[in-house]
């Protein structure tokens, strides 16, 4: 959410009629979380590359999460919220 709650990014967009966003990053668990959820709740198409965003270790009540089962739970968390697609899906659509 601090990507469109500090910037004026969501201003920009609305200024250029973008209804769709392209979501990649680091963090599965925060920045890649917080901005898909928030671009869906502002009413935008976003479109999650999954295995462009990655994750590191957590660690819970003494214990160590690896950064794959971190990351995978939170791409399948939030199919509801975003089309959730590898990258190959995604130059495939943009080819066809």
């Amino acid at each position: 959410m601090i990507i469109f709650s500090t910037t004026d990014l969501h201003q920009k967009l609305q200024q250029y009629s973008v209804k769709q966003l392209v979501i990649c990053g680091m963090m599965s668990h925060m920045c890649v979380d917080s901005t898909t959820r928030c671009a869906n709740e502002l009413g935008y198409q976003p479109i999650l590359i999954h295995d462009a965003c990655t994750n590191r270790d957590l660690e819970f009540n003494d214990e160590i999460i690896p950064a794959k089962k971190v990351h995978y739970s939170f791409m399948s968390a939030l199919v509801g919220f975003a089309n959730v697609i590898n990258c190959h899906e995604f130059i495939q659509k943009k080819i066809d």
